[in-house]
């Protein structure tokens, strides 16, 4: 192939078609615990986090809901993938393998996103959220009827491969995914680019910026214990039983059980199954919908 702007400009269409039939193929289990927030800024703060408002009956004037201020802030990170192609594979047709390396490289940069999110669900036992806790912690300050500080617990501890209990229908979801800019294709491909002059190499690549955190952890039960019905059970029933402070129940509904590979049988038994022990009513099944996340 003759290499000249005609021909480059036709490879590098054919190499942004691949790239956007791979960004196709990405998976996208993560927009069902994220909330996507565009941001314009390197860093953004989320203090308002600290304070879920409430409708309360009008009595005399009008109470403003001043939000508890937290030092909690989502800072951006740089994100890139690039793929150098050798202007002797462009002047010999040697681009067969091109086209594969293209799609590959459109189902990275859209699995970032996914590889970004389910990491920060599987931090959240070491990671703080918005109250200095991590996310899933057992000493979560919330303030008691009388405006008393009490610990309350989003998790139940133990070792083992780690599961999730989340409410996810409310308009926050337990993680919170910071773009400031999606992943954009760009390519270095002029006949007097520095790359091809001194290298010979033509680079195309592609770029974001964005950055995962926290949103609510009263939404959100974490656990390394054993998931059976019993720790299924607790879970349950302390997310149920959430209160905001002075003692307003959230109302939450925890709807989907996040697990990974290792988890996926005893989750479908807990969910799926409608007899256990010998011919029982399996009072759980169809409680929540099973996620199995292969990244975790």
């Amino acid at each position: 192939m003759i290499v000249n702007s005609a021909n480059l400009n036709n490879l590098r269409v054919g190499f942004k078609t691949s790239f956007q039939g791979g960004l196709g193929l990405a998976p996208s289990q993560y927009l069902r615990v994220t909330t996507v927030v565009p941001a314009a800024t390197k860093e953004q703060k989320y203090g308002w986090l600290g304070k879920m408002p409430g409708v309360r009956e009008w009595i005399g004037p009008r109470v403003v809901q001043n939000l508890s201020e937290h030092d909690y802030s989502i800072k951006e990170k740089p994100l890139e993938l690039t793929i150098g192609v050798d202007r002797d594979d462009i002047e010999t047709d040697n681009l067969g393998i091109y086209s594969t390396l293209f799609t590959q490289m459109g189902e990275s940069t859209g699995s970032a996103w996914e590889e970004m999110a389910w990491a920060q669900l599987k931090a959240g036992f070491s990671k703080p959220c918005y109250d200095g806790q991590s996310f899933f912690d057992t000493d979560h300050p919330v303030l008691d009827e009388s405006g008393v500080a009490q610990s309350v617990a989003n998790t139940d501890g133990g070792s083992g491969a780690p599961w999730f209990l989340l409410c996810t229908k409310r308009t926050l979801k337990p993680i919170i995914l910071q773009k400031r800019k999606d992943f954009e294709f760009v390519a270095k491909d002029k006949l007097d680019d520095d790359t091809v002059f001194n290298n010979r190499q033509f680079t195309y690549g592609a770029d974001a910026r964005g950055n995962t955190g926290f949103g609510f952890w009263q939404f959100a039960w974490g656990s390394k214990q054993t998931l059976d019905p019993t720790h299924y059970e607790a879970a349950r029933v302390a997310l149920t039983g959430m209160k905001g402070d002075y003692g307003k129940p959230l109302g939450i509904v925890p709807d989907l059980l996040v697990v990974g590979s290792s988890n996926e049988g005893a989750g479908r038994a807990i969910l799926q199954s409608q007899l256990i022990n010998g011919g029982e009513s399996n009072k759980w099944a169809g409680t929540a919908e099973l996620l199995v996340v292969p990244w975790l």
